[in-house]
């Protein structure tokens, strides 16, 4: 997406989040040194016909490809040597083959880790898991988007796939664990000493209940904050100083950055959408961002279209 300026950021509070309206091949090659990110968390555009204000999602399929290559490539520049590499990518029901494609393409540069399977919704028949006291009858919990005609199933997962340089990166696996369903395991293996086990690859992550798209979810593709979340928890939070979403889109990944109290830089090229990003941060902070605001810089703000709140900061191009 060529033509967007490379410059100070559209929103910035000091050592917590940095946003930059403009493209992200161009922001992370002005703005990013190499080495400098721990995580990576993002879901670039799928090419499935979306509409979106400043994105073509109908490229030819090797123009997409060959695009989110060179954004891998970047990426992997600005990557630490142990860092992780989160790249959330779906299809759809008559083209299934868009995500292992995208990782395929991407397989001369990282190593797949682990790939992750998010599902939205599932229904468990009470028949099927035996005697759980937790599972007293049938359940069918999530969203999902209804499949019409009778070709296809509903389409109620996506990959989260975990990239890393090495394919050696140690993982706080127990940061997202569950509870043991047998409580005897606990002391009877060695390293279960404690109430909780790994999750595994499959992780049951529903988007809230919304009642206006419009407001609530203004953009036609993001993932519940629960999601970059769990991936930064994961790679763990004490190695984490610093994540990158070069398709920020609404915030989302910026929200779960403040949650757990790490950094985040982000690049998107669509001015509603990170202006949206802005109200949920300032929403999310309430007072707390009066503390770091500058008025002048306000008062700035308003008439150049930019939320800059800081003139310096450990991310600047």
């Amino acid at each position: 997406m060529p033509g967007l300026p490379v410059g100070e950021p559209y929103f910035y509070l000091p050592d917590r989040v940095t946003l930059y309206l403009e493209d992200c091949l161009a922001g992370m090659r002005n703005c990013l040194p190499a080495g400098q990110v721990d995580v990576v968390v993002t879901s670039p555009p799928y090419n499935i016909g979306i509409h979106y204000n400043r994105h073509n999602d109908r490229m030819p399929r090797e123009d997409y490809l060959a695009w989110l290559e060179e954004v891998a490539v970047e990426i992997k520049r600005v990557l630490k040597p142990d860092g992780s590499f989160f790249l959330n990518v779906g299809g759809k029901p008559s083209d299934p083959w868009i995500p292992l494609d995208v990782a395929q393409r991407l397989r001369s540069h990282f190593v797949l880790q682990n790939v992750i399977h998010w599902v939205k919704s599932i229904a468990i028949e009470k028949k099927s898991v035996g005697n759980y006291p937790a599972i007293r009858d049938d359940i069918a919990v999530g969203h999902y988007k209804p499949i019409g005609g009778s070709r296809f199933l509903h389409d109620n997962h996506e990959y989260i796939f975990h990239f890393t340089k090495t394919g050696r990166v140690v993982l706080d696996r127990l940061a997202i664990g569950v509870p043991y369903q047998d409580k005897s395991n606990i002391g009877r293996w060695k390293k279960a000493r404690q109430d909780k086990r790994c999750r595994g690859n499959t992780w049951f992550i529903p988007y809230e209940t919304i009642w206006d798209r419009e407001k609530q979810r203004p953009h036609p593709s993001t993932f519940p904050v629960a999601l970059p979340e769990m991936c930064i928890k994961l790679h763990g939070v004490k190695d984490t100083r610093l994540v990158l979403d070069p398709f920020m889109g609404i915030g989302t990944t910026a929200l779960a950055c403040l949650r757990l109290g790490v950094s985040v830089v982000g690049f998107e090229i669509d001015a509603a959408y990170l202006k949206t990003a802005v109200e949920r941060i300032r929403s999310f902070l309430g007072s707390d961002i009066q503390k770091s605001e500058n008025p002048d810089q306000r008062s700035h703000s308003a008439t150049t279209d930019k939320e800059t709140l800081s003139a310096t900061g450990s991310v600047s191009c």
